[in-house]
């Protein structure tokens, strides 16, 4: 593994089409899902997912290999989190169950495959859940939650969530610590 990512460095540095092709392949996912982990909407997500590439495409090849190219690429994800929530100063938007159920149907009112019916008392206590959850994540500050995300979502190395946060070992465990109680406390809040 570290060959390869020392073989796809090597290439990306000499702006190989081919080595961004496969870097874009192996990551495109997990930015993605790390946004929405977030709390960012899907077409949020997406734009925060696309600024991240373009400025990977573009300080790449000049990318020294002090830290492997996820945690390079999670760390640009971080800055440009954070720059698309100032410049955007989106309100906490909270998940209708209107959009969570059309979330389950195509065009003409089916089943979509990937969602499998469940009874609704279930559906709509895991949709609440998520709701809460959601709701709760949005009100951490930005690095605490990109700390929690990439900890219990992306099951990151706490060694990779230090370098791409830039942060300590001790500065990621009171960050983790706080959201942890932070979102303790919201869920048990909200659900009362």
């Amino acid at each position: 593994m570290k060959n390869d990512e020392q073989e796809l460095m090597a290439g990306i540095r000499q702006k190989d089409r081919k080595s961004f092709e496969a870097v874009v392949r192996l990551y495109t996912t997990q930015l993605y899902r790390a946004c929405l982990g977030l709390g960012f909407q899907k077409s949020e997500a997406e734009d925060v997912t696309q600024s991240t590439w373009i400025t990977f495409f573009d300080v790449a090849p000049g990318f020294e290999g002090r830290s492997s190219i996820r945690t390079f690429l999670f760390g640009i994800l971080y800055n440009k989190a954070s720059e698309y929530r100032k410049q955007n100063k989106r309100a906490a938007a909270t998940e209708d169950i209107e959009k969570v159920v059309d979330a389950h149907f195509d065009e003409r009112g089916s089943w979509l495959p990937s969602h499998v019916p469940v009874s609704p008392e279930r559906f709509l206590e895991s949709t609440q859940t998520r709701v809460l959850i959601s709701q709760c994540l949005d009100l951490l500050p930005l690095k605490q939650k990109m700390a929690f995300v990439l900890k219990e979502v992306e099951e990151e190395t706490s060694e990779h969530i230090c370098s791409a946060l830039g942060i300590t070992a001790s500065n990621l465990g009171v960050l983790l610590f706080r959201a942890r109680n932070q979102l303790r406390e919201c869920i048990d809040r909200k659900s009362r």
